[in-house]
């Protein structure tokens, strides 16, 4: 008798555990108090191998932290930090060891080693340091506009954790051996005032997008300020605030300060009908804990319109359909987090080992249709230098040997008012070439010679 085949992808509700941080050696005599204390969590963050020496004790052999320091040396675009919330996340089931270190999913992109990267082609040559030309677009200090009727806000340049894979790696963040970041200049209240200025001398302006670095590293009472001079701009009907930390260090969300700050900026949003909606960064599903939901119900019972997901698609942490669909079926089903996007991997320095090629974007679109609520299933999108944001299916043509897809847009960036070409020419965008067949491979060689 035939057996049924069953489906691709079989679902098993999975509840969100808070993994034991006893289980390190240097966390066995941390309290549930101080693992709850945004304080002590900002304190205890891992930032360089000797504090990662003292947490791990002798679980991880020496070849690791070989492997990690010929990385911070040569290839890091970002430096290390990260909070104990999102440490215990990795190998979360048991007491590490250097195998198991190495296999995990948010070990590979919070803490890359040497190792891990394609030495043959640690960089696509096509790749830039601010691959999306945002600073190209300013319009003031830290004010991007690229779409429009929508501006990127970056308050500041730092964040409670640096992800090794960061579109903004140029900006963001200490500077590494290889990448000397650019600094914001203005003081904070100047640098805000001028955004202010420009939005209410731009009424076409409807939606900002409030980031940096990460809105968690702003002092609230800065952070108030700014949103309500927002709300203050009549012509300003969206506000989304971008916090990684609602993931990496939820305990920050949670604090009362917080909490009743955001109700009151919530409810003037409310007053005011202004959407205001927080997007974090969730990777993969062992990053979801029943703290991470708490802080996000907490955003959703002040005033919070939604809570959404905007992840980054990355070969070895999530690129498969089994961990894009648990991921979101995790944020979806228990965080109370709507899945929003996953972009592919941008086109930085060091990052080909991350990047996917487009085709198996559109796999992925393919292949999770149909599992998930039809408003929690996320679009891939591919971040076109110039273009912007394009589902992976609307590439206008597509050189699979070689690995170059183009793409059309539709509106003209703030750099390009006076392009009569700017709406009709094709723009590239470029496969790592580790994925190409050998013939595309060998044709790139020929074009480095």
């Amino acid at each position: 008798m035939t057996q049924p085949a069953g489906q691709p992808y079989e679902y098993h509700r999975r509840p969100l555990i808070e993994p034991d941080w006893t289980r390190f050696p240097g966390w066995r005599d941390v309290t549930e108090a101080q693992w709850q204390s945004a304080q002590w969590q900002r304190v205890n963050c891992v930032k360089n191998i000797k504090q990662l020496r003292a947490l791990m004790g002798d679980l991880l052999d020496e070849s690791f932290y070989t492997d990690l320091e010929t990385d911070m040396k040569r290839l890091a675009t970002m430096s290390m930090l990260i909070p104990p919330q999102m440490l215990n996340t990795m190998v979360p089931d048991r007491v590490p060891d250097t195998e198991s270190f190495y296999a995990d999913p948010i070990r590979r992109y919070m803490l890359p080693v040497a190792t891990d990267r394609h030495l043959d082609w640690p960089s696509h040559p096509h790749a830039t340091r601010d691959s999306l030309h945002e600073h190209d677009m300013w319009v003031a200090e830290g004010l991007t506009h690229r779409y429009p009727t929508k501006v990127l806000a970056e308050l500041l340049s730092t964040c409670p954790q640096y992800c090794g894979h960061c579109t903004r790696m140029d900006l963001v963040g200490n500077s590494t051996p290889t990448v000397d970041k650019l600094k914001l200049s203005l003081k904070p209240v100047d640098r805000y005032d001028a955004h202010l200025a420009y939005l209410k001398a731009h009424p076409g302006v409807r939606d900002v997008v409030v980031s940096g670095g990460d809105v968690a590293n702003v002092p609230w009472k800065q952070l108030e300020a700014y949103l309500m001079g927002l709300l203050s701009v009549p012509t300003v009907r969206d506000i989304r605030l971008a916090t990684k930390a609602l993931m990496g260090l939820p305990q920050h969300w949670l604090q009362p300060d917080v909490v009743e700050g955001l109700h009151r900026v919530a409810i003037t949003a409310q007053r005011r009908g202004v959407n205001l909606a927080v997007h974090t960064h969730v990777n993969h599903v062992n990053s979801l804990t029943p703290t991470v939901a708490r802080a996000a119900q907490m955003l959703l019972e002040v005033g919070v319109r939604d809570v959404r997901n905007q992840g980054v698609l990355m070969r070895g942490v999530n690129a498969t359909t089994a961990d894009l669909l648990d991921l979101c079926f995790g944020l979806q089903g228990e965080a109370g987090i709507l899945p929003y996007y996953f972009y592919m991997c941008d086109m930085i320095p060091n990052a080909e080992h991350w990047r996917v090629p487009v085709w198996h974007a559109q796999q992925l679109q393919h292949d999770m249709m149909g599992y998930l609520p039809g408003y929690a299933t996320p679009r891939i999108v591919c971040d076109v230098p110039f273009v912007g944001k394009r589902w992976v299916h609307m590439v206008s043509e597509y050189d699979r040997e070689h690995g170059i897809s183009y793409w059309t847009k539709n509106y003209r960036t703030s750099i390009e008012q006076d392009d009569e070409e700017a709406l009709s020419k094709l723009h590239a965008y470029y496969d790592p070439i580790d994925t190409l067949p050998q013939s595309g491979q060998d044709w790139w060689r020929k074009q480095e010679a």
